[in-house]
């Protein structure tokens, strides 16, 4: 039987196991040799308050050995095991704003609360009780779903490299996050909005945000080269990540898209064109070439905020309903909707990596189509139009 005195004469196997003790501290620890994750033999080491419960647990990891389980390498704990896992799987396969987004989620929250566990040992409960105290301590239901979105990814991997059995942040509950509801600008409040933005700098981009549902990134990295007489081609988008102005591919495939430059857009252009071409004449050798469409008045890009800031004023200062400049990509589909505009042509306008995206969008029917809708119903059942 295992953890007993082999049989004078007999040599015991390889991976047979020993126990002895009691230790100083009073603990009983079982050995055998496993083979590991990197191909080796490695030996494992188990411990018990008792024998009976050291010859237990080593029965249990011999048995996972034999059928095949290999043992970790190292004995990672869970602060270290993010960090390699954020530098060489996260860095190098993911869009540098979620390699930020990890990294400041790891640094602030992970690591902090849950960096001291032994990676193998971290068990539902103490995740559950990380992530309950997150929302006691004011956190959002969604800034601690994405925690749990990180670990779980985080863990996923560790599964992958047979280092942990089970991903333990999968079987964690949160409440459910409801997003805030987006209430879109109806025609009227798009058209005021254009005609008191029309002496604005940044007018242009104004209607590309309106009429195409551009991306914010997308309209402040797009390129002259990106323009022609016919058609307007979305390919790069600017962002600022951890301090820097960076420039990158669109959020998604689908992002890639060519647009057809009509009228409304084609005017502005010509006008921001004419007036980017004043600010390079006047500066001369000190322009910064950029062979962006939206610049400042020295040829740099321009900062993402200030375009909100921009919008934001325009909106206060005219008494139009204020929106997050993102919702004007809801203005657009909601726009396209009462135009009759399949979803599938809508979500190519739009850059959708899927079409229930877009369907979601265009599930939003707003009071004026309820009422129409349940009028013409109420019509056809034989009530009253009052």
């Amino acid at each position: 039987m295992t953890g007993s005195k082999p049989a004078r004469g007999r040599q015991r196997s390889n991976g047979e196991g020993t126990i002895s003790g009691p230790r100083k501290d009073g603990r009983y620890v079982g050995a055998f040799y496993a083979l590991t994750t990197a191909g080796t033999r490695k030996r494992v080491y188990v411990y018990g308050r008792t024998r009976e419960e050291a010859h237990g647990r080593l029965v249990e990891e011999q048995a996972k050995a034999g059928r095949g389980i290999p043992v970790p390498d190292r004995s990672w704990r869970l602060g270290p095991y993010l960090d390699y896992w954020l530098e060489n799987v996260i860095k190098p396969t993911r869009r540098p704003a979620t390699y930020a987004l990890y990294k400041t989620n790891i640094r602030l929250h992970l690591v902090p609360g849950l960096g001291k566990h032994q990676l193998k040992r971290l068990s539902v409960p103490v995740v559950q009780s990380f992530l309950n105290g997150k929302i006691r301590e004011g956190q959002s239901v969604r800034n601690v779903q994405i925690l749990r979105q990180i670990l779980s990814a985080a863990l996923s991997r560790a599964l992958r490299e047979e280092l942990i059995l089970r991903n333990v942040a999968r079987l964690v509950e949160l409440p459910m996050w409801e997003p805030a509801e987006v209430i879109p600008w109806t025609p009227t409040e798009a058209l005021a909005f254009l005609q008191a933005a029309a002496s604005d700098p940044l007018y242009p981009a104004f209607v590309l945000l309106l009429l195409y549902g551009m991306r914010r990134g997308e309209v402040l990295g797009l390129r002259w080269v990106d323009v022609d007489d016919e058609t307007l081609r979305v390919r790069q988008q600017v962002q600022r990540i951890q301090g820097q102005l960076q420039f990158g591919p669109v959020k998604t495939r689908a992002g890639c898209r060519d647009l057809p430059l009509l009228g409304l857009a084609k005017d502005a252009l010509t006008t921001r064109r004419t007036a980017q071409g004043i600010d390079h004449a006047r500066l001369g050798s000190a322009w910064t070439d950029t062979g962006l469409v939206f610049t400042t008045k020295t040829g740099r890009p321009i900062e993402p905020r200030n375009l909100v800031r921009s919008f934001t004023r325009l909106c206060e200062d005219n008494g139009i309903r204020r929106i997050r400049v993102h919702a004007l990509r809801h203005t657009t589909a909601s726009l396209l909707k009462k135009l009759g505009v399949p979803p599938r042509d809508a979500q190519v306008i739009l850059g959708h990596a899927h079409v229930t995206t877009t369907q979601q969008i265009y599930t939003h029917v707003d009071e004026a189509a309820q009422r129409d809708a349940l009028t013409r119903l109420n019509k056809l059942l034989g009530g009253n139009e009052s």
